[in-house]
């Protein structure tokens, strides 16, 4: 029966009238296994592809989280991902120009410099139109560095960044936000020229819920951290925008659902947890636009 739900799934997708669909990146616990995608034609019921497209190969635990694709100009998508729990200095990286096909991992040591980094997660991606550069951003704790809270000194993160335009040469690393808390899984969003949103999560103990924050740049700086938007125990925000809405999808963690909200001003929120479908078992990446030609190919590739 899941086997029928899940063609029955891909026939209606493939079989719409439009020209551009949403795919999700994904992965599934323990994280061992690879990168997988989610497609969608509304942006709001996603089908499993049901398969891996990359096996990771580096890092100290050679797993694939938080995998996060952008495409560049040229139309080459740009892969990046947090290669181990603790211990790695870096992220890793790879390109491709159809999803399916990828050129040789490499890990991309962006923290080398800070020798007693604890951590790299969720390296995220965003192609700068502004600047023709991506803007790569991530979470990372550096004992003894900053003001905490409760938290232990070795979970006491602050978003850094680097900037590339060909994935060989990097910015020198810089600090990215510091709001005076524990932060992590922040994304990037682009609302017009000058006008960009941080989603971001206060990953503080007494917090561990997402918020928003506010910049004139996809660098910022960014300011005015919002009150909370979800409930505790909600992370890695992957956001997409639908008509004139914009979706955030995030993972509840401690309830072990996949929930989201929906805006239009990054102000006020409503949850539309019961409009949406994501299969079980997904974890979160980010959204993005293909044309629906990519997703053939990635369907029918073996």
């Amino acid at each position: 029966m899941k086997r029928l739900s899940y063609l029955f799934g891909l026939f209606l997708l493939l079989s719409s009238c439009s020209k551009e669909v949403f795919l999700f990146t994904s992965f599934h616990e323990p994280a061992n296994e690879g990168l997988r995608f989610l497609s969608s034609n509304d942006g709001y019921h996603w089908t499993d592809l049901n398969r891996t497209f990359l096996k990771p190969e580096i890092g100290n635990q050679k797993v694939m989280r938080d995998p996060s694709i952008a495409q560049g100009k040229d139309g080459t998508f740009h892969l990046v991902w947090t290669s181990s729990w603790k211990d790695d200095k870096g992220f890793g990286y790879t390109s491709s120009k159809d999803l399916i096909h990828w050129s040789e991992e490499r890990f991309i040591p962006v923290m080398e410099h800070e020798p007693t980094t604890v951590n790299v997660w969720a390296p995220e991606l965003f192609y700068d139109h502004t600047t023709d550069r991506f803007v790569i951003i991530w979470a990372s704790t550096i004992p003894n560095r900053f003001e905490r809270g409760v938290e232990e000194e070795k979970n006491n993160h602050r978003m850094y960044f680097t900037t590339t335009k060909d994935f060989r040469t990097f910015a020198p690393t810089q600090l990215f936000l510091d709001p005076k808390f524990s932060v992590i899984d922040a994304v990037i969003v682009k609302r017009k020229t000058a006008d960009y949103v941080l989603v971001l999560k206060d990953n503080t103990r007494p917090e561990r819920n997402l918020k928003v924050a506010f910049g004139p740049n996809a660098t910022g700086p960014f300011t005015g951290v919002s009150p909370p938007f979800t409930k505790k125990f909600t992370e890695g925000p992957s956001v997409v925008k639908v008509g004139k809405d914009w979706l955030i999808y995030f993972d509840s963690y401690q309830n072990k659902t996949y929930d989201a909200v929906r805006t239009r001003d990054f102000r006020t929120f409503t949850a539309i947890s019961d409009q949406i479908a994501v299969p079980e078992g997904h974890k979160h990446g980010t959204i993005f636009k293909v044309k629906k030609r990519i997703l053939n190919e990635l369907v029918n590739s073996k």
